[in-house]
């Protein structure tokens, strides 16, 4: 069968690769391009640790296929962090220990990331429903909710110090 070839960008990088047409795009950027953040808890769209956004729009990437992000924009887990500096969502979850075992924690983290980049104050209960597509069977939902409260009070700091 032959491949689909897909020009994309993922993280802000260009990006090729070649699927086959039932290839999800979890597997395509697992296999194809090599970004293992993503993880594939259940398959069905139902825990929410493959999530990513296209085009801003979060999404579980086992549930879209690799091919349709052709000429999209993609964002990982990956994409979090500017470099060697961690984004405040990844600090505050090292640092309300908002993560243990790790296979949900990717899906927390782009979750946390599109719902603080929609509404960059939230209250406890717009985090927790803008989390609510994500499972976690280790750490416990209120670590992860302390964590992107902090992160947002810490991404507000950041963007008044950048104006000044």
């Amino acid at each position: 069968m032959a491949g689909i070839h897909v020009s994309t960008k993922v993280n802000g990088d260009p990006v090729e690769f070649v699927c086959q047409p039932g290839d999800s795009l979890l597997d395509s950027l697992r296999d194809r391009v090599g970004l293992t953040g993503a993880k594939e808890g259940c398959g069905t769209g139902d825990c929410g640790a493959c999530s990513v956004t296209v085009d801003s729009r979060l999404v579980c990437s086992c549930l879209v296929l690799g091919a349709e992000v052709d000429g999209r924009e993609v964002t990982t887990v990956e994409g979090l962090a500017d470099g060697d500096k961690l984004h405040p969502l990844q600090e505050k979850f090292i640092e309300h220990a908002a993560l243990q075992c790790g296979i949900c924690t990717p899906g927390f983290l782009v979750a946390a990331k599109a719902l603080l980049d929609n509404n960059p104050s939230p209250s406890e209960q717009e985090i927790r429903y803008a989390l609510a597509g994500n499972l976690c069977r280790c750490t416990g939902y209120d670590k992860i909710v302390r964590a992107v409260q902090a992160a947002a009070k810490e991404v507000k700091k950041q963007a008044k110090k950048s104006q000044k």
